[in-house]
This record gives C-alpha cells, structure tokens and sequence, in this order.
C-alpha cells in the first residue's frame, strides 16, 4: 500500500476520480415511496437528505441503519444509526416517522435488517427510498436488488459533484480511497452473490486501474 498526502494527488488523479464518482451515480429521480432506508456512513448529510425529503412528503418512515466501522466509530461511537436519527430530530423529522437498526456492519446487512425492521412494524413495502452517501449509490442498489428483489429502489443523496464533495471531507485521499473501494466491490460482489451485476464503461475501469496503481488503494478488498 502507498501513502501520500493531498499535496500528492495530481489533477490527473482528480480527473480519475470524478469519472468513478460519476460512475457510483444513480439517474433517479426522487419520487414519494412507502417507505425509506438510510444507509450509515460517516456522512451526516445522509440524515439531513433524509429530513428534507420527508418534509417534502416522499416517504411517511424511514429505518437509520448501521452500527460503528472503523471509518466512522470515533466519529458516531454510538452508532451510526443512532447518531443519524438524533441529526434528523434536530432537523424536524418526529420521533414516530423513525426506525432503528443499529447492529448492520455492511451493505448487505443494511438492506436485510432494515427488511426485517419494516416487516415487524406490519409496514407494507411496495416501493422504496435508499438514501446513501452519493458516491454508494451504485452499490446500494446491486445490493438492494439481490437482497429484495421485490422492490425497485429509488436511489438518492445529497446532489454534489466530486469536487463540491471533497469540499465537505476532511481528507480528500481517503475519500479517493473510498471511491475506489466502493468501486471495486461494485466489480467484484456479484461474483460473490452479494448483488447483482453493474456494468463499468472501460474509461471507468482505466481510472480504476491507474488510481490503483497509484497508491489508492486502502479500502480495497483484502487479496
């Protein structure tokens, strides 16, 4: 593994990275759905997305998933679910349009629990909001569409390019990094029967394969 600092990353690193962003983009457009899931992450914009669609009437219950990870336990050290739903409460969003779901440590997981959630509160799904960090959309709904092939979700995040995105993080290499690693679980988790299929245009593959091989590689999958 590489290390280099944010005086390292070239604009032709920046340039590899907004073709992955772009990839990990979904085209949908909100739309009102019966209900929601907001997937845990480091990022709070996730649960401030969430508050403002539901004050615009798109989904009537939402479940906060995800426990702490190792990017986000100092952060969120009682969960990341926990700390989203205390973000919305601040927001507005009524203690009763909540669920929780604090033990999911993956992708797989957030869907399958957050399944379960919905079920044991007798709410019906018929179609769904995922709401996510905009750089996991893709993979939010591979994992989706294996793991509840009944619904059809509707993907969504905070509207931000990559560039207005690293504005928001703290380290602009482990963002890359991170990139990398949601990209390359894209590629390689259907193979593994954690979701379906995600074709990559071959630009997209060459940007992956030369951040890779400069060193961005820290949230890859273990060999």
């Amino acid at each position: 593994m590489s290390s280099h600092n944010a005086a390292d990353i070239t604009e032709a690193d920046r340039a590899d990275a907004r073709l992955i962003w772009d990839f990990h983009q979904m085209p949908h457009e909100a739309r009102p759905c019966s209900a929601a899931i907001a997937l845990g992450s480091l990022d709070l914009g996730v649960a401030a997305t969430t508050a403002q669609l539901y004050h615009a009437g798109l989904f009537p219950v939402i479940v906060f998933t995800g426990d702490s990870s190792a990017a986000t336990k100092e952060r969120f050290p009682r969960g990341e679910a926990v700390h989203y739903r205390e973000h919305a409460l601040s927001l507005g969003m009524p203690d009763e349009a909540i669920l929780l779901e604090p033990k999911a440590t993956n992708t797989g997981q957030n869907i399958e629990f957050s399944r379960e959630v919905l079920e044991n509160a007798g709410i019906e799904v018929t179609s769904l909001l995922l709401i996510s960090m905009p750089y996991m959309q893709r993979r939010a709904y591979a994992t989706c569409r294996k793991q509840w092939p009944a619904v059809e979700p509707v993907c969504i995040s905070q509207p931000l390019s990559f560039d207005e995105y690293v504005n928001t993080h703290d380290d602009e290499k482990q963002l890359i990094d991170m990139l990398m690693g949601d990209m390359e679980r894209v590629i390689e988790y259907p193979k593994r029967g954690f979701a379906i299929e995600q074709l990559a245009p071959e630009g997209v593959l060459d940007a992956f394969n030369r951040l890779r091989a400069r060193g961005y590689d820290s949230w890859l999958l273990p060999s």
